[in-house]
């Protein structure tokens, strides 16, 4: 139908696809709704490479632990409404007669952002438009995924849109923390932490284009690896922005626990997935870089402290110091560093992402869809006439004295082939920029970030924080590799504001994150750090990302998982 008349047809879809979740959920074997037994907690106790190795051996049945994480995964959908589509039936045929019992995941099921694509199921990427539409044939990365052994079991939730750090849509609705329901689990990969993150899988994939994997990771307490653009798969999938190519997008592995994303990591580059998708890039793992970051006694690390932009609340500072505390005390050099303007890369960036105005992403919503708070506002400063938002961007920069929010608004307009052109110039230039820092200045092995200015956002919280991505989203600019690892969990007791506080005298974008830092509400979110690298280091990035676990081990104490119960 046409507008508004679609209005029916939405709802319709909407009903249909959470009845069909339903129906699914309840018809189930009595086995996925039975209390977790003995035999459960030794399957969910056992690392990937365990499983693997049990599954090789036939000390185990991929039935086995299909049926132990399943029952799980059900478990943390009824607390989180995390998962969308639900392929346990089709999973346990692809269990016991499709899957290679002697591939690197042998029996291992893996869990899927709602994005990728899977025979036999919609890509609804949260917009109703898309669902009744399955796909005929697996994509490209599922097809490596079961080459290799693993088993989809499950899709989860994502924002509609997928430019949020949240993760609800009309289809398949909102999706919460697992820690504390009031907040979101993060975006756009929200319904994949907040699943590993109850212990409902130990391995599964999203996407990044701003942050989508590294965000969920610091929000919900689990680990992730943003890979640089052609190290990994990204054909077999559906998006909100299909041709974006201004700040691409890719496909990282996320994980519960930092084994089983390094693990995971290496399986899939060890597919060879060149040989499946012309995107990637023919390099094998190369355990040489694992071996040089293992046994060097010294590393030297550069410490972000802030972006320039928003400055990080007290409880992601505090993991960032507890993390360079435990590197020195093993005797690394971590230095404070002042690079190439972040807030540079915030305006490119932006400005390249939603070059096409915000039509594209817009283009799939049909009346009456609930559209995401944040996406919304960019939507709402993008449609204002130019004399308006010119007059609004002179008020804020000289009226408010608000120089990085006027910044932001300068130029917030869609873009004629030929200004893109003049983004995509200054994009490179401005990589160049920081490669030439990072190699010649500061001459650095990794670098230290905050991966946000705040720990996970209340729900409908990226209305006022929409533009705070400065520290994720600089890297898909640079495509660096990174790493989240989860360090701590805000303490009301340590993380409060300091007195006197000056929200008022905060820029615009700063404001909107402040605005929901609240450390009593927030006690006990996760709180992580990212660790990068330079482009294509995922092997060095993922060994120092374990020796940081190590020396925190021994330095206080690691990140305590949320127990699976």
């Amino acid at each position: 139908m046409l507008p508004p008349f679609d209005y029916i047809d939405h709802r319709r879809a909407c009903q249909r696809k959470q009845a069909e979740r339903a129906t699914r959920i309840g018809k189930l074997p009595s086995s996925y709704h039975s209390p977790i037994s003995l035999y459960d907690r030794g399957i969910l106790s056992k690392p990937i490479e365990e499983l693997v190795q049990d599954v090789h051996t036939g000390v185990l049945k991929p039935i086995d632990i299909l049926e132990t994480y399943g029952k799980i995964a059900i478990r943390a959908h009824e607390k989180t409404n995390c998962l969308t589509e639900i392929m346990l039936p089709e999973a346990e045929v692809w269990a016991q007669n499709d899957i290679n019992t002697k591939g690197p995941l042998a029996g291992i099921p893996v869990s899927l952002k709602d994005s990728i694509a899977i025979g036999g199921f919609d890509v609804s990427v949260g917009y109703s438009c898309n669902t009744g539409k399955p796909y005929a044939q697996d994509g490209t990365l599922v097809r490596i995924l079961k080459d290799a052994g693993a088993v989809p079991f499950v899709k989860t939730n994502l924002p509609v849109t997928l430019l949020s750090f949240e993760s609800t849509n009309d289809v398949w609705g909102r999706c919460t923390n697992p820690h504390n329901e009031k907040y979101s689990p993060g975006g756009s990969t929200g319904g994949e932490s907040a699943l590993l993150a109850y212990g409902g899988s130990r391995i599964g994939i999203g996407s990044d284009v701003a942050g989508s994997v590294r965000v969920p990771a610091h929000f919900s307490g689990i680990y992730s690896l943003r890979c640089s653009t052609g190290r990994w798969p990204k054909m077999g999938m559906n998006t909100s922005m299909p041709g974006q190519e201004g700040i691409p997008s890719v496909f990282s592995p996320m994980a519960r626990t930092l084994a089983d994303l390094t693990y995971f990591s290496k399986s899939m580059i060890s597919m060879k997935p060149w040989n499946y998708d012309h995107s990637v890039h023919p390099i094998e793992w190369r355990n040489e870089q694992e071996d040089d970051i293992r046994e060097r006694k010294r590393l030297r690390l550069g410490l972000l402290r802030t972006d320039g932009v928003v400055d990080p609340a007290p409880a992601c500072a505090r993991a960032l110091e507890q993390v360079v505390s435990a590197l020195r005390s093993e005797g690394h050099e971590v230095v404070d560093v002042d690079p190439p303007s972040p807030y540079e890369a915030l305006v490119i960036g932006s400005q390249l992402l939603n070059s096409d105005g915000c039509k594209t992403f817009r283009s799939f919503f049909r009346t009456g869809e609930w559209d995401d708070s944040g996406a919304s506002q960019l939507n709402f400063y993008m449609k204002l006439p130019r004399p308006i938002k010119y007059l609004y961007y002179l008020w804020v920069k000289y009226i408010r004295g608000d120089e990085i929010w006027a910044g932001l608004l300068r130029n917030w307009h869609q873009k004629s082939a030929y200004e893109q052109w003049k983004w995509v110039a200054k994009r490179e230039l401005y990589k160049a920029k920081w490669h030439d820092w990072w190699q010649k200045e500061a001459k650095l092995d990794f670098l230290l970030t905050p991966p946000n200015a705040t720990p996970a956002v209340p729900h409908d919280g990226m209305k006022d924080a929409v533009s705070s991505c400065g520290y994720t989203f600089l890297f898909n600019l640079l495509d660096y590799t990174c790493g989240i690892i989860p360090v701590t969990h805000v303490d009301k007791a340590l993380d409060q504001l300091p007195a006197g506080f000056a929200y008022a005298k905060l820029n615009g974008v700063a404001r909107g994150a402040y605005k929901l830092y609240d450390a009593n509400q927030m006690h006990g979110l996760p709180v992580a750090i990212q660790v990068v690298g330079q482009r294509l280091q995922e092997e060095k990035v993922l060994t120092v990302m374990q020796r940081i676990e190590d020396a925190l081990e021994k330095n206080g104490g690691k990140y305590q998982l949320l127990d699976i119960d």
